[in-house]
């Protein structure tokens, strides 16, 4: 089996196909991607929220790209896609994805906003942890997982760096068990499929972003 069939069982083991649905807000998760702030643009345009929270600081991997803030140059590209400023909230202290969901809800709470409902926007392969993850930290909110609907080759081509993605890819799935063992996420069922494409990825050296 090839590097990149293992990174499909990967790809695949993320995404949640979530039936879109309206929500209160929208949570757009910060990282790399811009494709975040782009995806939250085009549901808002759906009217599928009112309003989005931006969150996220930044991180090894973000701050040469976005030097301000993963969180303010995504409101700056979604501005730039016909979202109004007023109806964008942008938390910037987060570093981590329990940050996200706790500095969210402060902030919120801070304007006496008490969403019942939330659409997580994040990168596609983000989709599981970020759901685990709200589930432990807000588990009164009521989510839904979105992100772009793309293909592995087609995110590759559009991060323009198959190293970075699939090093990402590895990371992901080691935090859905290893976060879940330190109570910051609810646990989920890794299959054996998964499982083995992970250690054969890990085997090719594919382990920057393994937490040791």
């Amino acid at each position: 089996m090839s590097v990149m069939d293992d990174a499909q069982i990967l790809w695949d083991y993320h995404q949640l196909h979530h039936e879109p649905r309206n929500t209160d807000i929208a949570i757009g998760l910060g990282s790399h991607d811009i494709g975040v702030a782009e995806h939250a643009a085009e549901l808002w345009h759906e009217g599928r929220f009112p309003l989005i929270v931006f969150t996220g600081a930044n991180a090894p991997t973000t701050v040469d790209v976005f030097p301000r803030g993963e969180a303010v140059h995504y409101a700056e590209r979604a501005q730039e896609l016909g979202v109004p400023a007023d109806t964008i909230l942008t938390e910037t202290r987060a570093t981590n994805t329990g940050e996200n969901f706790t500095f969210t809800r402060d902030l919120l709470d801070g304007l006496g906003i008490h969403p019942g409902s939330a659409t997580i926007i994040s990168r596609p392969y983000q989709q599981r942890r970020a759901y685990a993850t709200a589930r432990q930290v807000w588990p009164e909110l009521d989510v839904v997982c979105s992100a772009r609907a793309q293909s592995l080759r087609d995110y590759v081509a559009s991060i323009g760096d198959v190293g970075h993605v699939l090093n990402m890819l590895v990371g992901d799935t080691q935090r859905v068990w290893v976060y879940a063992d330190k109570g910051f996420a609810i646990g989920q069922q890794v299959d054996a499929r998964t499982r083995e494409a992970f250690e054969r990825l890990v085997a090719q050296n594919y382990t920057s972003r393994l937490i040791q």
